[in-house]
């Protein structure tokens, strides 16, 4: 017994030196990583030249909505102060603000918060920002005065990470209105007291209007451009109230009720119609909509905003906000010059009558060069050739082009195989390189699978746009990290340009991601360390999945003379006598 219980100990011993003895050997030897450290410090020290820290980058965001392409893709809501965006400065200290009736939110309170009050404001802040400190005393004193109306708070959004993260926080300060716990309006008015307070007290008056003369329902139908009119048996009582808490979710249009059937007639509602039942007008091509559904706070909700946009928007300053403020997050797009469009916008009108509140219509007009040539670039559509396509809007931001004549039933079929998920994305690329043989690799679209997703290489892959400072200012360091990595077979330094390509599994610029080498179905790693070659060399030592060692330049072996020192060769003496 005993010497089976030492054999099974010895046994043991042997399991675990083994196990110990391979660790040891996959690990990364540290006098050997301090060494190449030290000769990469040295190198780099030669062409010493300042690059901010890593930090900077986040002073550049992703474009929020196409329409900021003309921007140069930089984030301009509200003051976006990045940590690195400014000199240091000893600051006066900030004046005392009276914030009694600003709520402050938590991921533990917000829900309750907005839920609870019908009108409720909510600023994301971060407590560096300067336009933040600037609004907070206005913000505080317009609280005060709308207490009663509505009801304003405040969450500190690098605390609450989740939370703005959820409601795609980009900028500071910025300012959300929600109403009946859902959030409806982004606040882009004046950041003073007044300006606040008068347009708070816009949004929660009186949501709907009796109309009880035929002189009062012509002056409506007179003088605003789209209304929505209930035709009631009271003015009173649960489908009044529906009404009215329907109305409070749509701020772009007037909402009125009547119970009189000659004012039902002039809004097109036959006289005898079963109420209750409700109509939306518009000075439009499409002029009349009837609703037909449940009498509900939700289904009427939903109704208008389906049918209170055009059935085409034309893509504008005025248009975008049509477009990215709807409650449907999908679009159509057709893009035609000024000289094709009245051939094919006829064409998509028709198509939008049997979509209603499942795609936004839109028209870009490709000529237009304040915006059209930018959005066309932005979605990849080159040519003057109409196109027609499907983008799922900011959340995934995939697009799916016609491949055909656009006719009415080729673009219905299109949108019919969208929403049943048969459709395969399309993502812009530049056309690939003919000559990818530098220190650094270049990946368009088209060559993403075949470089970054290999599964036999470790891939370092920065994401960049030509336009942004701060990837121009780190390409030195990218650059040189790239040539002393050249000669390791299995990794690859690579870069692709943001703005002219796209794949599912790169977003975003400017960023630099890792994708390790063997099972790639995993999410990238974010390289979150300072742009140097050091850092960025030490990163990949750590992450690699296949080790590798640096290969540094062999160093020259010194020549060896015997010639003394006063003695001349004859090409010496000849120079001596030129």
């Amino acid at each position: 017994m005993a010497s089976s219980t030492s054999i099974i100990s010895l046994l043991l011993f042997v399991s675990f030196l083994l196990f110990f003895t391979s660790r040891a050997e996959n690990a990364p030897n540290v006098s050997e990583l301090d060494e190449e450290l030290a000769f990469l410090a040295a190198e780099e020290s030669k062409e010493q030249s300042h690059v901010g820290s890593h930090h900077d980058h986040h002073q550049y965001q992703d474009f929020e909505n196409y329409e900021d392409i003309e921007q140069g893709g930089e984030y301009h809501h509200g003051e976006h102060e990045g940590v690195g965006g400014y000199e240091e400065e000893e600051e006066p200290p900030l004046p005392t603000v009276d914030e009694k009736d600003v709520a402050v939110l938590t991921k533990n309170n917000f829900t309750e918060f907005v839920r609870n009050n019908s009108f409720a404001m909510v600023e994301f802040y971060a407590p560096w920002c300067g336009a933040c400190q600037a609004l907070a005393p206005e913000y505080a004193a317009a609280a005060t005065e709308l207490k009663g109306v509505a009801a304003l708070a405040k969450i500190d959004a690098t605390e609450e990470a989740d939370l703005a993260l959820e409601y795609e926080i980009q900028g500071y300060p910025t300012v959300f209105l929600f109403v009946d716990g859902e959030m409806r309006k982004t606040y882009e008015g004046e950041r003073t007291k007044d300006e606040i307070v008068t347009w708070l007290k816009r949004k929660a008056s009186p949501s709907i209007h009796n109309i009880t003369t035929v002189e009062e329902a012509e002056r409506v139908l007179s003088d605003e451009p789209k209304v929505v009119l209930a035709f009631l048996d009271s003015l009173v009582g649960s489908e009044s109230e529906e009404l009215a808490a329907a109305s409070r979710l749509e701020d772009d249009l007037s909402f009125y009720q009547t119970t009189s059937p000659d004012i039902a007639k002039l809004f097109e509602i036959e006289t005898g119609v079963k109420r209750p039942a409700l109509v939306l007008l518009k000075k439009e091509e499409e002029k009349l909509s009837h609703f037909d559904g449940n009498f509900t706070k939700a289904a009427i909700s939903e109704f208008v905003s389906a049918n209170k946009v055009p059935l085409v928007i034309n893509f504008t300053r005025e248009g975008a906000a049509l477009i990215f403020e709807n409650s449907v997050k999908t679009q159509l797009i057709l893009f035609a010059t000024t000289n094709e469009s009245e051939k094919h916008i006829p064409t998509l009108r028709e198509v939008a009558k049997s979509f209603k509140g499942k795609f936004v219509f839109v028209y870009v007009q490709m000529d237009n060069e304040d915006y059209g040539e930018a959005v066309s670039g932005f979605f990849g559509v080159t040519g003057t050739a109409p196109k027609v396509l499907v983008y799922t809007g900011n959340e995934d931001m995939r697009k799916f082009i016609l491949d055909g004549e656009l006719t009415v039933n080729n673009i219905k079929t299109l949108a019919e195989d969208f929403l049943a998920d048969k459709l395969k994305p399309f993502y812009k690329s530049d056309p690939v390189p003919e000559n990818n043989d530098g220190d650094v690799k270049i990946i368009v679209g088209n060559n993403f699978d075949e470089i970054v997703l290999d599964a036999s290489k470790d891939v370092l892959l920065e994401i960049y746009a030509p336009w942004c400072g701060y990837c121009q200012s780190i390409e030195p360091i990218y650059n040189k990290l790239g040539k002393y990595l050249k000669g390791v077979d299995s990794l690859v330094v690579a870069k692709m340009d943001g703005t002219t390509n796209e794949h599912p599994r790169a977003d975003g610029f400017p960023t630099i991601l890792f994708f390790p080498g063997g099972n790639k179905s995993f999410d990238p790693i974010t390289v979150d360390v300072d742009r140097t070659v050091v850092e960025l060399y030490k990163f990949l030592k750590k992450h690699a999945s296949i080790p590798f060692k640096l290969a540094k330049p062999a160093t020259p072996e010194p020549v060896i003379t015997t010639k003394k020192v006063d003695e001349k060769s004859e090409g010496d003496n000849a120079k001596d006598e030129l």
